[in-house]
């Protein structure tokens, strides 16, 4: 079973580092999510982070292509637990510093950063440590066992589904719809009526409209009230575009049947609207 373990290690870490490395090194979305990261606090400059994140997915890739070509020699398997490490890093950083940031880990998910994150860094640091010591090629050991290694493969990748939030919309969502269905919304809300105020809260701060004017809100939610299908929910803010710092009132917009358990990439407007005059603030947070 270990040489099992270690000798398929090989192709089910690289198949993983390639997705994660190709969303971030071509994806079309990585501009967005590296907005959300902590990279753009770090470096000050949206441009930079993105190239950052790109060139971390050139080097997943790299990394992939070492494990699953050269399988039986040691330096993928030590890259890909040295890259681990960093992940492990940077998210602690990320965490510690800016914990409404979201994760960037495979340019697919915009959501805060969850101890999923840090499970599959995790696994990432153990898978590769497992294949620094694979000793036969992963199709050598698929040709001779081909059975055991399909069923190895089958349950690790159901157990790297269950720790990625981005796949949560192939399996976790269905399922949560299909629970919904069958014993009732747990909020005691039906299909039709409106779920409570704390839910749609709940549901707001992982949204990327909640991260990306995080830095402006200054206040928990201080009212909210329903009209024309929205649910607004108002807090308090400062903006300070060049210095000049004015007070403001943060409005977000969002379905009222909305929670976490029926979506996990709700429609969400953002407004600012200036204190002093009453009139919106020219400014597109989500731009």
């Amino acid at each position: 079973m270990a040489s099992l373990t270690t000798n398929l290690a090989t192709l089910l870490l690289g198949v993983l580092l390639a997705a994660t490395g190709g969303g971030k090194a071509f994806g079309r979305q990585a501009a967005g999510q590296a907005a959300g990261t902590v990279l753009v606090r770090v470096l000050n400059d949206g441009r930079r982070a993105t190239r950052v994140l790109r060139a971390t997915g050139a080097v997943e890739l790299v990394v992939a292509a070492g494990l699953l070509a050269a399988p039986t020699t040691v330096v993928p398997g030590i890259a890909a637990a040295v890259l681990g490490l960093g992940f492990l890093g940077y998210l602690g950083y990320a965490r510690a510093t800016a914990p409404e940031s979201s994760c960037g880990c495979t340019a697919r998910s915009d959501g805060p950063i969850t101890w999923r994150a840090f499970v599959r860094a995790g696994l990432v640091v153990v898978g590769g440590a497992a294949a620094a010591g694979a000793r036969t090629a992963w199709w050598t050991q698929a040709a001779r066992h081909p059975v055991a290694s399909l069923a190895f493969l089958l349950v690790t990748s159901a157990v790297l589904a269950a720790f990625s939030s981005d796949l949560d919309q192939l399996w976790l969502v269905p399922l949560r719809r299909t629970r919904l269905r069958i014993l009732g919304h747990p909020l005691g809300a039906g299909p039709d009526e409106e779920v409570p105020v704390a839910a749609s809260v709940e549901l707001l701060e992982r949204s990327l409209a909640w991260v990306a004017a995080a830095p402006v809100v200054r206040s928990g939610l201080i009212d909210h009230w329903e009209a024309d299908g929205w649910r607004f929910l108002q807090f308090a803010g400062v903006h300070d575009p060049e210095g000049t710092a004015r007070p403001v009132t943060v409005l977000f917009a969002l379905d009222p049947r909305a929670t976490k358990d029926t979506t996990d990439r709700p429609a969400v407007r953002v407004t600012l609207i200036d204190d002093r005059t009453d009139e919106p603030v020219p400014v597109d947070l989500l731009a």
